[in-house]
């Protein structure tokens, strides 16, 4: 199969949480989200230009919603694997540092939808936590319907790479593990490349799809980290010198208080996982019958009678 009978989409997921990105440009003013979509960016561009069927997608991860920022609203009717590009080329209006047309439209695009997505942020309510476990499905689902528009001669490959800065949240530990697997089932690989703590979910999302989990130890070097390990594919990571893997932590969240535990109690039905002993399950009730020892009836003891 020749180069261009293969399609490489790459589908960049950045999280954009205004609280842990707020609390970062106060301690620390020389990394921000504005320096990360730049990397994330030139990453997008990089990937295209390796090769001239390359595609890609850029997802925001908020606290709110999931937002395309590329492909938006207005490359809805661009047909991404034919020759929509030259009609996009000659709609914009031109770059005058002699960039390619098409990549300018593009970084114009991400940079519009994520001013208009963290200007319309409203915090009031209290959801706090990034919704990457909805950032992942939507991306699995946009792989999937690219794959149903390929040519009947070519050939897609898709992989996911998370960009994540806030911590885990155990809440949707049920909805991940459930992305990680139907990526695992479309042949998907997930990368994860963390900005501050670690994380156990992307951690097994990486090991059970074959991707790279990173956890960059100096942020402002970010764009470094992003080109030598995420920018080639699954056929040149085996030609370089890459990371070494990491330790996983396969420690599973529990139903009933979402706490990760590494001992607990297992359904035999529904195989929901409990901190604590219940004798009805919460998730399916199923009531348990509980054999108890038998109770050993003390003996009475006979009274002898005084002679």
């Amino acid at each position: 199969m020749s180069a261009d009978d293969e399609l490489s989409l790459l589908v960049i997921i950045i999280d954009t949480n205004p609280i842990w990105w707020g609390k970062k440009a106060l301690g620390e003013a020389e990394f921000t989200l504005s320096k990360c979509i730049d990397a994330a960016m030139v990453l997008g561009n990089s990937h295209l230009f390796m090769n001239r069927t390359n595609r890609l997608a850029v997802i925001a991860s908020h606290t709110q919603e999931s937002r395309f920022l590329y492909p938006g609203k207005c490359w809805a009717s661009v047909d991404l694997f034919g020759d929509g590009g030259s009609s996009v080329e000659s709609s914009c209006s031109g770059s005058k540092d002699g960039k390619y047309e098409l990549l300018t439209a593009i970084n114009d695009a991400i940079a519009e939808e994520i001013k208009d997505l963290m200007t319309k942020t409203d915090m009031r309510g209290q959801q706090t936590e990034t919704l990457l476990a909805g950032s992942l499905a939507k991306a699995l689902c946009y792989i999937n319907r690219m794959s149903k528009e390929v040519k009947a001669n070519q050939e897609m490959k898709s992989r996911i790479l998370v960009i994540k800065a806030a911590e885990d949240s155990a809440l949707q530990y049920m909805n991940f593990m459930n992305v990680i697997f139907a990526a695992q089932k479309q042949n998907v690989l997930i990368d994860a490349c963390v900005l501050d703590s670690d994380s156990g979910l992307l951690q097994q999302a990486c090991d059970i799809t074959g991707g790279i989990y990173l956890k960059v130890p100096h942020m402002p070097s970010l764009l470094q980290y992003l080109l030598w390990v995420f920018l080639p594919d699954q056929e040149q990571r085996s030609q370089l010198v890459l990371p070494p893997p990491v330790h996983v932590d396969y420690r599973a969240a529990c139903f009933c208080h979402r706490n990760l535990i590494e001992i607990g109690y297992v359904c035999s039905v529904c195989l929901s996982i409990f901190c604590n002993f219940s004798p009805i399950c919460s998730t399916c009730e199923t009531a348990f019958k509980i054999s108890l020892p038998p109770v050993m009836k003390a003996k009475k003891k006979k009274l002898k009678l005084a002679v």
